[in-house]
Order: structure tokens, then sequence, then C-alpha cells
């Protein structure tokens, strides 16, 4: 099968792999239907995480069920599925209280770029949809495989309740996907801080009431202003920098709290500032199959299209110009058609 290998920073190859097998008995085999190149690959594409040798990169899918382990009773070849970006039983006391992530027996499906993929504890990670979805849902529904998830799961960490004022940190897919479920959550007020106007334009579409173009400390002043000093009540930080964590934390009111999803790249926090500051802060790898059921129903009813976040689709042959794309900001998020 063709399958993405990354040998190096900005090396970006397709090759020939094996086909994947049944290794465990709760192993699912999946042929790709659509996959995509994800903000958090550019960190390996830039070089900022190491590549010390060729590997497979990838871990947003939406596929057809192929073929099943003995033990596996929840999906079947044929089904149109979807899962979340970490493997989890969905029993386990962690994954009981809606910490898939953090499942005691989690796995990292890795090598989603690729015609076929091998999903680990297939039943706990795949939710099928009860018939094949239509074409123009595809992108929607691979979305909700990480970003939508994960910016539900920021919105949700940070307590966002009907009737209040948010901020989203960051204008890339999951940034944009924090916007659609501030919405959701019922946030009056959404403000967006974003540079660029394709993303702003769709921030827009998708709920945002604001944008705030400023960064820094004078970001923070910005939405200070827009809430007459006080700080919103919710801020999703969705970036993983120095900056953007302490323009979420500086812009959230005293009692409010910040989500953060954004992989931390040296980002230290002040415990005194932290301290006195009386903002919550919760965060870490999304829970997404705590809340796949939910995404695909508002999906499928047309309630909310996610999927407009991939503004640049190519072959799984052309994934190198996804990623270049995605790194020099001329595209928000690329799919890839294997």
């Amino acid at each position: 099968m063709r399958a993405t290998i990354i040998h190096g920073p900005g090396d970006i190859r397709v090759e020939n792999a094996p086909e994947p097998k049944i290794t465990a008995s709760t192993d699912a085999v999946i042929r790709t239907v659509a996959t995509c190149v994800c903000g958090s690959d550019l960190w390996s594409y830039r070089g900022i995480n190491p590549v010390t040798e060729p590997q497979p990169i990838g871990h947003e899918y939406v596929g057809i069920v192929e073929e099943v382990g003995n033990d596996v009773s929840t999906v079947r070849p044929g089904q149109f599925v979807i899962g979340s970006f970490i493997a989890s039983d969905n029993t386990c006391p962690n994954c009981r209280a809606g910490y898939q992530t953090n499942c005691l027996h989690r796995d990292f499906p890795n090598g989603c770029q690729a015609e076929y993929i091998r999903i680990p504890l297939a039943d706990g990670t795949l939710v099928a949809i009860p018939e094949q979805p239509a074409e123009e849902l595809i992108p929607s529904l691979l979305a909700l495989s990480d970003v939508m998830g994960t910016g539900w799961y920021a919105a949700k960490a940070a307590a966002v309740q009907p009737g209040s004022t948010a901020v989203v940190v960051g204008d890339g897919a999951v940034g944009l996907s924090g916007v659609i479920a501030a919405k959701e959550l019922g946030a009056e007020r959404i403000i967006a801080m974003s540079r660029h106007e394709s993303r702003q334009k769709l921030a827009l579409e998708f709920g945002a009431t604001d944008i705030v173009t400023e960064r820094g400390e004078e970001g923070i002043a910005r939405v200070r202003e827009l809430t007459n000093g006080v700080g919103a009540d919710s801020v999703l930080e969705c970036v993983g920098t120095q900056q953007s964590m302490q323009q979420a934390l500086q812009s959230t009111r005293p009692g409010g709290n910040v989500g953060f999803v954004g992989m931390p790249h040296d980002v230290q926090i002040d415990g005194q500032q932290l301290f006195f500051s009386h903002v919550g802060l919760r965060g870490g790898p999304a829970p997404v199959r705590a809340y796949l059921p939910d995404l695909i129903e508002r999906v499928l009813s047309g309630r909310i299209n996610p999927g407009k976040v991939f503004d640049l689709t190519l072959s799984l042959d052309e994934v190198a110009e996804g990623y270049k794309a995605m790194d020099e900001r001329r595209a928000i998020k690329a799919l890839l058609r294997p």
C-alpha cells in the first residue's frame, strides 16, 4: 500500500509499505476513505520534535472496516467508522470518567496518512455510522477524529456556559473548531484572536462575534477592553506556546477558566501568578471518543459543519504539498484522499 513516511525536517514521502494485519483479537483494519495533516504533525515537519529515523505519520482518519479481530463486537466489515486519534478500551475507570485519552490500556494509532490502517482496541475506539454518509459530509466527519473533538474539549475544559463570554486563542483548525464548540455550548460573545483574513471570515461564519488581531500584551489589553476591564469567562488556548498560554491566562477574569489543548512546547507557568489570579486551568489530550456520538449527530443533522476547516484537498500522493502549504500558512488544513 501507499503510506506517508517522514524522514526528517521538511522531508515527507509517499512510499510502498506492508498492508497492516490483525495482530491482536481487539484490532480492526480500516481502508482509509479520508485522512489529513494535523497542525501537531508540523512540529515534526519543522524539526521541533526530533525525527531520528524514517517513520509513518498521521493520526486522523475515517474509513471502511475491512477486517476485525475475533473479540471485536461493536463494528463489522463494511461499516463506515470514525475513531479517536488515541485508542482506548472505553471501559477502564479513566474512560468511564470521560478521559479516554488516559485509558489505562491506551494505544497510539500512527501512520494514518495511508491507504490502510490498523486500529487497536477497536470496540472502544471506533464509532460506526448507520449507513454510508453523503460525500459532502466526509470532511466534517473526518474533523471529528481530532480537531473538532479537541476544540470541543477546549470549550468544555474552559467551562463555557450559556450567556458567557469566550476567547479563542489560535486560528488553526482546532481554534476554529473551538469557535463552533463555544457557540454550540451557548456562549453569547466569542472573541477570536486571528491575524489572517481568511481565518477571520471562517471564525465569524462559525459564530465569533469579535476579532482581535493583536497578540501578546496588546492582545490581552484588547480583550480586557472588550470585556470592560474584567476579562473573559472562558478562554480556549489552542496553540501551545509560551505567548499563547500567557495570553490565555491573562485574558481570563478571576474565577474564569482556561481550557488548553495546544500541545505545549517550552511553556512555563508561574505558580504564584496562577494562585493569585483565581483562574482555573484544565487541559490535555482531548478525549475525543467521549464526544463522538454527540458530534456525529450534530454533523449528520447539519447543525455543525467543521469540515470547512479543510481548505485544501489533495491526493495522498500530494501529501508533501499539504505539509508545505500548512507550514507556510497557505492552508488551514489539508485533506488527503488515498
